[in-house]
């Protein structure tokens, strides 16, 4: 049975409270092991969801291209440094919004009428 997700919106001390919570190892471990069963097709979801957004399109072909062969080495480095931290970042928020949905799903389940216990 999962925990009854609270609906948003959440204040700043909530969220602060909840990644304060999911910073201690232990509480981590479980959510952590879940994640790791169901990341395969956690990892197709943010895959297409990301291929959806343009992120892993022609322009992303260019923008690597462009990145890899920059003649100066310095400016080279700069930019695919800075390319692997926009790809890093989207996907992070990609990622969260994919956990919130399947959250929100999670919650619906365990407060349906019809669920099974």
């Amino acid at each position: 049975m999962f925990p009854h997700v609270a609906q948003g919106p959440y204040s700043d001390d909530q969220i602060d409270a909840a990644i304060d919570a999911i910073s201690d190892p232990e509480v981590f471990r479980e959510t952590e092991r879940q994640v790791a069963r169901a990341a395969p097709r956690l990892q197709k979801i943010l895959a297409e969801a990301l291929g959806a957004g343009g992120w892993f399109g022609e322009s992303h072909d260019a923008e690597a291209l462009k990145a890899a062969t920059t003649p100066d080495e310095q400016a080279r480095l700069t930019a695919v440094r800075t390319l692997l931290a926009e790809e890093a970042r989207m996907g992070m928020m990609v990622g969260v919004a994919v956990g919130w949905a399947l959250a929100e799903r999670l919650a619906e389940q365990s407060t349906s009428p019809d669920k099974e216990e």
